[in-house]
Parts: C-alpha cells; sequence; structure tokens
C-alpha cells in the first residue's frame, strides 16, 4: 500500500536547525511565510531582509535570498533593495522591539512613502533576545524584566498598536493583523501573508501583517499557558482583523 503524503516541509526554509525557545511561535511563522514564497513559486525572486532580535538568525533559515539589517533599519534597507531591484518581492521579518521601538521611525516612513515591500511583523509584548524587558506593544499591568510592577500607563504609556496607525495613512495598500494561538488562527495568518505578498505582487503599496505571538520564556509561562495568553490577554488589546485593503479598489498610492 503506498502512503499518501499529507505533510511536508516547505521548500521554502532550509535545513538548519532554529535557535527559538521551546513553545515560541516564530518556528511556526517562518514555516507559513517559507510556504507562501513557494505556493507563489518567488522563492528564487525574493529578498528577505533580517532584523536585531530573537529572528536575527532568520538568514539562516529562509531558503531565499537574505540580508541583514542594523537594528530597526530593515524597512530602510528594503527600501533601498526594492528601488534598486524593482522586479524582486521585498520583505522583512521584524519583532516588535526592532519594528515598533528603535524602527518605529523606519517603517512609518516607509509605509507613508508607499514603499512597495512586505513586512512581517512578530508581536510577543516583550523584549525576547534580551531579558525580557518592556516593548513598545507590553500590555497594561504587564511584569517585565524593567516593569517588575507591571507597566503603568501613567509612567510607561499605552502599548502602541502599530496596525491602526500605519493604516491611516494614504500610500499603505494591506495591513491584517494575525494570531498563531491555534490551528484556525495560524492558517488565517498564512493567507494574510499571502495576501501581503500579492499586494506588492500588483504594486499596489506598502503591505504589513502583525503576527501575534509567543514568548514562553520571559513570560515565565509553558508553552500551552503562553498559546492561551495570547487568546485572552493579546487579542483583546490587539484586535484581529484587516486593517486595510487597498486592492479592493486596485488604488494605486
Amino acid at each position: 500500500m503506498t502512503l499518501k503524503t499529507v505533510f511536508k516541509k516547505t521548500n521554502g526554509l532550509t535545513d538548519h536547525p532554529t535557535h527559538y525557545c521551546p513553545g515560541c511561535t516564530h518556528g511556526v511563522i517562518h514555516r507559513i511565510v517559507g510556504e507562501v514564497l513557494e505556493e507563489m513559486d518567488i522563492l528564487e525572486d525574493t529578498i528577505g531582509v533580517a532584523s536585531v532580535g530573537c529572528s536575527v538568525l532568520s538568514y539562516e533559515y529562509f531558503n531565499c535570498d537574505m540580508t541583514q539589517a542594523a537594528h530597526g533599519r530593515a524597512p530602510a534597507v528594503a527600501t533601498g533593495i526594492k528601488r534598486v531591484l524593482p522586479d524582486r518581492f521585498v520583505f522583512t521579518y521584524q519583532g516588535d522591539g526592532d519594528l515598533a521601538s528603535i524602527g518605529i521611525s523606519e517603517v512609518i516612513h516607509a509605509a507613508a512613502r508607499g514603499e512597495k515591500i512586505t513586512v512581517i511583523f512578530v508581536n510577543n509584548a516583550i523584549y525576547g533576545m534580551t531579558g525580557g524587558q518592556m516593548a513598545p506593544t507590553t500590555l497594561i499591568g504587564q511584569k517585565t524584566a524593567t516593569t517588575p510592577f507591571g507597566r503603568n500607563e501613567s509612567i510607561q504609556g499605552s502599548p502602541i498598536k502599530v496596525c491602526e496607525m500605519l493604516a491611516t495613512l494614504d500610500c499603505t495598500a494591506y495591513i491584517e493583523r494575525v494570531s498563531t494561538h491555534d490551528i484556525p488562527h495560524i492558517l488565517k495568518a498564512k493567507k494574510a501573508i499571502r495576501k501581503a505578498f500579492e499586494a506588492q505582487k500588483k504594486g499596489l503599496g506598502f503591505s504589513m501583517v502583525e503576527v501575534l505571538s509567543t514568548c514562553p520564556t520571559n513570560w515565565g509561562l509553558d508553552p500551552n499557558e503562553s498559546l492561551d495568553w495570547v487568546k485572552n490577554n493579546m487579542v483583546p488589546v490587539y484586535p484581529l482583523g484587516v486593517y486595510k485593503n487597498k486592492g479592493e479598489g486596485n488604488e494605486l498610492c
């Protein structure tokens, strides 16, 4: 009897073992990005820009041309690549510390200019690589290494909601927030990432998918508890859904 293949590793990823902590959903997000690039048959035409943070080694995992940007500068590097090589698909892969903190000006201005790049924005509400400090996306009351009594709105301000902010800009083409806390939402995340790359293919402008992710190590939770924490705590603060879809009207920036 011949067994039917029901799942196989995507060619969008290399065979290099990842370094991520158990329960971290970076690996899941890597996989669905790789699957999209393979299914769209654009691996050979894609250039990715790795950021600084837990995903700093993503250039070892994505099976396409990759480069490394300084902390927060991935959208600027991607802009240069796309303008020089407009026929390539260009994406950045950034965490919330990289994108929403040190790199917030880079992503805002890339979006405002309508740069025809795709940003994969991983939001786990904390600085993962450097020891669990408060990030711009840390929730009110959430305890971190630098907010041991919980984030206080009167002292540290409120979380930055990147999708809502960038969707107000005229030249953003596709903005969606998704999650990875269960299988149905992972499948929706993959569809959103494909739509973001399709917006780039159509030349509509800047596209971004924000993906709510886990950080069991710095949250002090086990993997299952972390998935529940995303569902019960992050999703209410960061509502899922499409915030901008210029492709519906096919307008050009």
